[in-house]
């Protein structure tokens, strides 16, 4: 079942229901466009889905992964790190504000840091998230 976040109760609803995703690691990410090309060979070339679906796993018994999957993408940058450095997240940044969510894999980063941030980061108009069984 999806959970959608609304408003501010349903945000941290979300943060505390997966400890703020401490000790977890992104494992997939998948971005939909909406375009496409048929058995004609005609292509619809729109991006009219702009989904990214996001697949986290936490150090935890039962629900351990959770899938988010944000719509209406306005941005999506990936800046993860070589295998030099470990991808562990110990916080996220989740912020509701002006009809948009705010993602990002680290804890403590404020909107305007967004642009800058050397991580990976989301800004979509909508999130709705569900626990994934067998994850």
């Amino acid at each position: 079942m999806w959970n959608k976040i609304v408003d501010d109760k349903t945000l941290i609803n979300l943060l505390e229901e997966v400890e703020f995703f401490h000790d977890a690691c992104l494992t997939e990410l998948r971005y939909i466009s909406g375009a496409y090309v048929d058995e004609d060979l005609a292509m619809y070339p729109i991006n009219d889905k702009r989904k990214v679906n996001v697949f986290i796993q936490r150090q935890e018994e039962g629900k351990n992964t959770i899938e988010l999957e944000f719509s209406g993408i306005e941005y999506l940058k990936l800046f993860p790190y070589d295998e030099k450095y470990t991808c562990e997240i110990f916080g996220v940044t989740l912020i509701l504000e002006d009809g948009k969510i705010f993602w990002c894999d680290c804890d403590g980063i404020s909107k305007d840091e967004f642009p800058d941030y050397k991580g990976i980061s989301i800004c979509a108009s909508e999130l709705k998230w569900r626990w994934v069984e067998n994850g």
